[in-house]
């Protein structure tokens, strides 16, 4: 192979700095081999004006080989042949990879179905031979891809079911174990897989033991079983329900929805009533484009009141999540105090063009006397909003995800809008983006303009939004 390896200032030269470079620790290497030069250059340029790193040299700077060359045992007798320190973490990917990833405009997540692999050096004893996972969740990047669901899916039943207890400790430990499971490139094949991964407890490990033996967990069964769960989780599905009044609810011998609307001594409150009114729509999941319509009109309002705003769409979808429990929107200005009386003005708009279905408004409570302190979450006192908008059929591309039965052409959905001052728009950012493990930090104020900033504070490797999902 005529390929050399480069040390890392050499890599950066066979970088184009023509471009914007937006994910910097996605270095793209287009094998030209079956490719052509002419497409290899092509395909270069693309990925660089989506702000993609391409090198025009295979060297162990090289994180994800991309080919169009489905023959997996010259491809990688090829590889091999490059002397190649780094090839074991490396993602090789058939060239359907990079197509979608230049449809979405960012790298998507290397699913199984992406990777060419070889076959005589089995990809699951390389990775997990090779990853070093941080003990910082804000530090772990994780994609949307879960290679662990099978353990995931059963840690968070038992990390649910201590909530409903309020027995903080093991419910804590369990979605700790969850949030690095999740950022694992590899599939779990045995116990010796874990060593030396963070937040794995003994409790966590006999689960995961007991799946790999039998493929389920006795533990779990049985809390799935357990009528207390099964009816707070059932209550607490309802928009404006928590975990306190559901257990209320199950104490007094309630069980089912009926049993609560039927009960003459509950009285649901506002929210409650509406949850209750609109429990099909709002219980079932809200896709990318209906969240991508949600947007535009949320932007035509805003824009309506102040032309000048900064909106962003936040949370799962932010993360590159398909679908969310409901769309959430940071709003503000660049006009210092604006932002406090932003949010009335926007829900008046709402209302007046015939969306606005129900709405919980909390005023400002921030108190930039009261920070830094270890006492006063100042994301918690920015003025913030809880609505359920009616989404038409026609504004959302391909369709609404309503039930096939539902001929209403309109579906509810909750949004939550929140609005922070400009300076603080940054970490609004990083807060209201998530995932819930990512937003553990030390409570004390640096200033910062963008997200980079926060984690430069910290001394922290920047991670991008679609790598938070822990």
């Amino acid at each position: 192979c005529l390929l050399k390896r480069r040390n890392e200032q050499g890599a950066e030269a066979g970088v184009s700095r023509c471009d914007e470079v937006k994910f910097e620790d996605v270095r793209l290497y287009l094998v030209e081999r079956k490719m052509g030069r002419s497409r290899r250059s092509f395909l270069t340029q693309l990925a660089r004006s989506k702000g993609f790193i391409v090198e025009d040299i295979l060297s162990d700077a090289v994180t994800h080989v991309v080919s169009e060359d489905s023959r997996a045992s010259s491809l990688w007798a090829w590889l091999k042949g490059c002397e190649l320190g780094n090839l074991p973490s490396m993602h090789v990917l058939d060239i359907s990879w990079f197509t979608d990833s230049m449809r979405e405009g960012r790298p998507v997540a290397v699913e199984t179905r992406y990777l060419i692999q070889d076959t005589k050096f089995p990809t699951t004893a390389v990775a997990s031979a090779a990853v070093t996972v941080s003990q910082y969740a804000c530090q772990r990047q994780t994609t949307t891809e879960n290679n662990n669901k099978i353990f995931t899916d059963a840690l968070e039943v038992l990390a649910e079911y201590y909530e409903f207890k309020e027995i903080e400790g093991p419910c804590l430990a369990f979605r700790r174990a969850t949030s690095v499971l999740k950022s694992l490139p590899f599939v779990v094949q045995c116990l010796r897989d874990l060593r030396d991964l963070p937040c794995l407890g003994e409790h966590t490990k006999a689960i995961m033991e007991e799946i790999l033996e039998y493929g389920r967990s006795f533990e779990v069964e049985q809390t799935l079983s357990d009528e207390r769960y099964q009816t707070l989780k059932l209550f607490t599905s309802v928009f404006g329900v928590g975990p306190k009044t559901a257990d209320k609810w199950y104490r007094q011998g309630l069980r089912s929805f009926s049993d609560v609307l039927t009960e003459p001594g509950i009285h649901l409150n506002r929210m409650q009533q509406t949850g209750f009114l609109h429990y099909g729509d709002i219980s079932r999941a809200v896709s990318k484009a209906e969240a991508r319509a949600l947007g535009s009109i949320i932007d035509e309002a805003v824009r309506a009141i102040t032309p000048d705003a900064i909106i962003a769409l936040t949370g799962g979808f932010r993360r590159g999540k398909e679908f969310g429990h409901d769309v959430d929107f940071l709003v503000t200005t660049p006009e210092l105090g604006r932002e406090r009386s932003l949010l009335p003005d926007v829900i008046d708009e709402l209302k007046k063009k015939g969306f606005l279905l129900y709405c919980d408004y909390h005023a400002s409570t921030f108190d930039m006397a009261r920070l830094p302190s270890f006492s006063f979450e100042a994301m918690d006192h920015f003025a913030k909003c809880f609505l359920i908008l009616r989404l038409e059929e026609g504004k959302v591309e391909g369709g609404l995800n309503s039930s096939e039965k539902d001929s209403r052409g309109w579906r509810a959905v909750r949004v939550d809008l929140v609005s922070p001052p400009l300076d603080r728009y940054a970490y609004a950012l990083l807060g209201w983006t998530g995932s819930r493990r990512t937003n553990e930090q030390n409570k004390e104020f640096l200033a910062a303009t963008t997200e980079k900033d926060i984690f430069a504070h910290l001394g922290l490797e920047y991670i991008e939004p679609w790598q938070r999902n822990a």
